[in-house]
């Protein structure tokens, strides 16, 4: 490690693309009293010890909105790895175009649906603008 490098905790949080059958990607916002509060980002959440990513997305997915995803319905397209003050964020990105029930913020957090190509109108954390072009080209 080098003399001028920071170290910082790694933290693993994998991240959704859920997309409608109208192509339009489901953003949710942080709710009032958490970091980032007020910006919008993709629903997931923390990977927990021994936990895949798409053991997370499936687990955070129920918990937040309600839904039902399957192993099978989430494909990796990309990922950020961001460097906040306090720590080191790496985030998997997965794409699901595929679920049972209907979104819902059962955490009381608002949700859009927005179209690829605004996505970088709406306030989102550092960690999630990296992601868009990759959802742009995809969509």
């Amino acid at each position: 490690m080098c003399d001028k490098c920071e170290t910082r905790p790694i933290v693993y949080v994998a991240a959704c693309a859920l997309i409608d059958a109208d192509g339009r990607v489901l953003l949710t916002q942080r709710p009032p009293g958490k970091a980032l509060e007020g910006y919008w980002e993709f629903p997931g959440g923390k990977i927990e010890h021994a936990e895949t990513p798409e053991e997370t997305l499936i687990r955070e997915l129920h918990e937040e909105l309600d839904i039902d995803v399957a192993k099978s319905c989430l494909a990796p397209l990309t990922f950020a790895s961001h460097a906040y003050e306090h720590f080191h964020l790496v985030m998997p990105l997965y794409v699901c175009r595929r679920w049972t029930g209907i979104p819902r913020g059962k955490e009381g957090q608002q949700l859009k649906w927005v179209r690829a190509k605004d996505l970088a109108g709406y306030k989102m954390p550092p960690a999630d603008i990296p992601l868009i072009p990759a959802l742009t080209d995809l969509l």
